[in-house]
């Protein structure tokens, strides 16, 4: 069992019930599960409804979200991955708070096409619980997704504000 840190008692599969139940309750997630499974949960994954969820028109038909949690040893805060994924155009964009790009700082926005990374930039590191990170990055996801570019069927998210 782990515990993370700061948060009395607030074990990562409480997290994870947590997570599941606010994304049960967001408008546009459908089909809110665990992997590998409930009674070993790692991430939880919804399937989304792009217009619904962004309550704009989008040219994906259809989306996923993917959201992790853990808090490794040595460290002070959470990390998390929050991705959007749309399989029908190999797109990911993700919130990634981790040690992976230590030159972006502790917390970066990142996209990838056709499991390439095009760009990382520097997004504001989240010092709150948990769920307010998840309630912040979830409101980040229209902008962020209206910022990208598309040229010749390929995508670019030249910059990130925040």
């Amino acid at each position: 069992m782990i515990f993370l840190a700061g948060r009395d008692r607030y074990t990562q599969r409480t997290l994870l019930r947590d997570v599941h139940d606010r994304l049960t309750n967001q408008p546009g997630c459908e089909e809110v599960r665990y992997r590998p499974s409930r009674r070993r949960p790692r991430y939880v994954i919804a399937d989304v409804d792009p217009t619904t969820f962004l309550s704009n028109s989008y040219d994906a038909a259809t989306a996923r979200l993917e959201i992790r949690f853990w808090y490794p040893a040595g460290v002070d805060h959470e990390y998390y991955r929050i991705n959007w994924i749309e399989p029908d155009r190999n797109l990911m964009l993700g919130f990634h708070q981790d040690a992976d790009h230590p030159d972006l700082g502790p917390c970066h926005i990142q996209l990838n096409h056709e499991d390439t990374s095009v760009n990382r930039h520097s997004a504001t590191f989240l010092d709150a619980h948990p769920l307010a990170v998840l309630d912040d990055r979830l409101q980040q996801f229209p902008p962020a997704l209206a910022a990208i570019h598309w040229k010749n069927g390929a995508p670019s998210l030249p910059t990130w504000p925040v």
